[in-house]
């Protein structure tokens, strides 16, 4: 009976490192999650944030701009981490900052557009960065499958509007 019991004993300690490889259930919502991304044709990269002092587990999620009409080059922050000398992004909803401002002004579509991808994102969504190529979410990656398919609809939209030719508003008027 003992040696059955050294035995069993044995195997629990072979098998329990075992146990801990498992993926939790964040684990596994997070690769399905990623895997979505990859699936709509988001490029997810680990990388260091554009911020002083970022927190940890940021992962950055890239929209590509269309490839004959590069997007402007911005850097959005979050309020919660922005220092209040940057610039509110609207005067009335203080709750975005410019890090970097773009060169020229939005027209009116595209800067309601983007308000209202701003309103929506989620709390953990820190940063949103545009250059030439991709339009770049900072985030912690809070959102089901389902809330983050909404959320790429909106920024493909962002994507297309920003991309666009015309961003001057006296540009627009002319029109």
């Amino acid at each position: 009976m003992a040696l059955w019991l050294i035995i069993l004993f044995t195997m629990l300690i072979i098998l329990s490192p075992m146990m801990w490889l498992r993926p939790s259930r964040r684990d596994r919502r997070l690769g399905q999650l990623r895997q979505q991304a990859r699936h709509l044709g988001i490029t997810v990269k680990f990388g260091k944030p554009p911020l002083h002092a970022p927190p940890a587990g940021l992962v950055s999620y890239r929209w590509l701009y269309p490839q004959d009409r590069p997007g402007p080059y911005f850097v959005l922050v979050r309020e919660t981490h922005a220092s209040e000398v940057l610039k509110p992004f609207d005067e009335k909803r203080k709750n975005w900052r410019w890090r970097i401002e773009p060169l020229r002004s939005f027209s009116g579509k595209a800067r309601s557009c983007l308000e209202q991808v701003l309103e929506e994102l989620p709390q953990d969504a820190l940063v949103l960065e545009s250059e030439r190529r991709y339009l770049t979410l900072w985030w912690e990656e809070s959102q089901s499958v389902e809330a983050f398919n909404a959320n790429h609809a909106a920024l493909v939209a962002v994507c297309e509007v920003l991309g666009s030719p015309v961003q001057d508003p006296s540009a627009e008027e002319s029109t």
